[in-house]
């Protein structure tokens, strides 16, 4: 894989003495959709203001398609698109003014071809000429996308571009996404919808407190620290667990009517059918059965949770 944004002992200290981000080392792939995951204030926001240029670093060094932000700044700056937060933009402009101008900004020469292509595919073409305090919230979050590509960046950031639309919008951002990946952009994306990040996203990346503590692809993570689970509804509920069960770890639920068996990820194979071999040597009968694996949202949880680093190391063995 080709880096196209290459993160090295990046930190930053504010005068206050707060340690927003420590010794962050991260590569982006080129034309891949990164997800960063964390709880509020663990550090997205700022570590990316500090890609974009917003906000100055106190160590460490940042190359963004191999211009570094700070000794090459204007061509660094000029390969991104930034959709952040807050809905900020000229109340009393148009919309294809307001998009127009953000091109202008990067010393773009005008390319009204270019911008028609982006307000239709944000299907904001029949508001083209609307200002922008007539648009509704989910509207302006279109304009806010549309001024951000109106430069033709080769990375785009979205920081929480979901926040506040509706399902419907949610949904055509994800395609537009997914079209924008698929043309060559390569897509950073924090969100505090994880169903968003596992729709959507090739990688992963969790910060907290400042830190990187995890990287690694959606689906291995998924496999390495992601649970199946089986859930087995009995004909009779059981008041404790046979001995002769105990190897298995079951878990008795639901006033002794469900048994649930965690699969050992680590095993060659889930053992399924030694279990049900087992559970009918003990006599016991069940109804229905049921398998259940750990969403993205329930591996970030868990994560959240960890308080030392060896516990994950271990998780990840």
């Amino acid at each position: 894989m080709q880096t196209i944004l290459s993160i090295s002992h990046l930190s930053k200290i504010y005068a206050s003495g707060f340690r927003a981000l420590h010794d962050i080392n991260l590569d982006i792939w080129r034309g891949e959709i990164f997800a960063l995951l964390g709880p509020n204030g663990a550090g997205k926001t700022t570590l990316i203001s500090i890609i974009c240029g917003i906000v100055n670093p106190t160590s460490g060094c940042v190359t963004v398609d191999g211009y570094d932000i700070i000794a090459d700044y204007r061509a660094a700056r000029s390969t991104i698109g930034l959709l952040p937060q807050e809905l900020t933009t000229d109340t009393f402009e148009s919309v294809w003014g307001t998009v127009s101008f953000s091109r202008g900004l990067f010393g773009k020469p005008a390319n009204p071809v270019h911008i028609e292509k982006v307000l239709k595919a944000l299907s904001l073409w029949d508001k083209k000429d609307n200002e922008i305090r007539t648009l509704s919230g989910g509207m302006k979050r279109r304009v806010m996308i549309a001024k951000a590509l109106s430069h033709e960046p080769r990375i785009l950031f979205l920081d929480e571009p979901t926040a506040g639309v509706d399902v419907e919008l949610r949904r055509d951002m994800w395609r537009l996404v997914r079209s924008l990946r698929d043309s060559g952009v390569t897509i950073i994306l924090t969100t505090h919808y994880i169903d968003e990040a596992e729709e959507m996203a090739d990688r992963i990346g969790v910060i907290r407190n400042g830190e990187i503590i995890l990287v690694d692809q959606k689906t291995e993570l998924m496999r390495k620290l992601g649970k199946k689970q089986l859930t087995l509804q009995l004909y009779a509920p059981l008041h404790c667990i046979p001995q002769k069960l105990i190897a298995y770890r079951l878990e008795l639920v639901r006033g002794g009517n469900e048994l649930i068996y965690t699969y050992d990820k680590r095993a060659e194979h889930a053992g399924i059918i030694e279990l049900l071999r087992a559970l009918d040597d003990a006599n016991i009968a069940f109804k229905d059965l049921q398998t259940t694996q750990s969403s993205l949202e329930d591996i970030f949880v868990n994560l959240m949770k960890e308080r030392r680093e060896p516990s994950l190391q271990e998780a990840l063995r």
